[in-house]
């Protein structure tokens, strides 16, 4: 499990909870948990993705996968437990003022786990090596697969804080998708165009497998375009909390403009 978890990655993930608590003014201790469970349930999403029944990968930020280093049953095994840590966190202390906005918590981490998160966009995933997809069929794809654990991100930070508006969360929220699907759509264009020494996993390994990706349905300058206009959207979404929304204005950017 620390070696999953452990040395390496962007932490993303964490960094939007951490923005959104800081701007909802959430005690650093809170946010831990929140960030951390989050980190969590990403790193054992990886492991399982990286099976040979899955995506069948042999490197993961910069090093071999779980299954490779010790064996598939272990990498099944740490990813269920992976899971299950992050929910014992959630679920841990207090991390917010009230224990139903608690257990929202826990319902928003589960959603974005599973058919309505992660784990669908990932069947969709599997199911569409081949297939030709339009523009709206990838995008749902990657709301899923990608998009849904970094809007919880988002939503569990914001939620360790003071009590936001029902209005100030919708805001959060579109910033929550437009960076979401931003982060896919420049990891497709990494993909087509980062060494794997750069990436720290496999480049080229989608198109490789016929996967559909935001370079092969729309091309590599409008996949550019499109991300752009999508940290614009971040950037105008946040835009009404001024200096609190720094942090957040300053992690759209860097997942646009990233190169690894």
């Amino acid at each position: 499990m620390r070696y999953a978890v452990l040395g390496g990655g962007k932490r993303v993930r964490p960094l939007l909870a951490f923005a959104a608590g800081e701007l909802a003014r959430a005690p650093t201790e809170r946010i831990d948990a929140a960030a951390c469970a989050v980190e969590l349930i990403h790193a054992y999403s990886l492991v399982h993705d990286d099976l040979p029944c899955m995506d069948n990968d042999v490197l993961r930020r910069g090093k071999p996968t779980v299954h490779v280093e010790f064996d598939e049953a272990t990498a099944i095994l740490v990813g269920d437990s992976l899971q299950a840590l992050a929910f014992e966190m959630l679920a841990t202390g207090r991390l917010a003022d009230d224990a139903s906005t608690q257990l929202e918590m826990l319902r928003a981490a589960a959603v974005a786990s599973g058919t309505r998160g992660m784990a669908g966009g990932q069947a969709i995933d599997l199911a569409s090596i081949g297939q030709v997809l339009t523009l709206p069929e990838l995008e749902f794809m990657h709301i899923l697969k990608t998009g849904a654990l970094i809007r919880a991100a988002v939503t569990l930070g914001a939620r360790c804080g003071s009590a936001l508006s029902a209005e100030e969360f919708g805001h959060l929220d579109r910033y929550a998708k437009c960076v979401g699907l931003a982060f896919q759509v420049i990891d497709d264009v990494l993909d087509a165009e980062a060494p794997t020494a750069t990436l720290g996993k496999t480049a080229g390994k989608d198109a490789a497998r016929g996967k559909p990706t935001y370079v092969s349905v729309i091309g590599l300058g409008r996949a550019r375009e499109l991300a752009r206009a999508l940290r614009r959207d971040a950037h105008a979404a946040v835009e009404g909390f001024g200096a609190r929304a720094e942090r957040l204005r300053d992690l759209a950017d860097f997942i646009v403009l990233r190169e690894f």
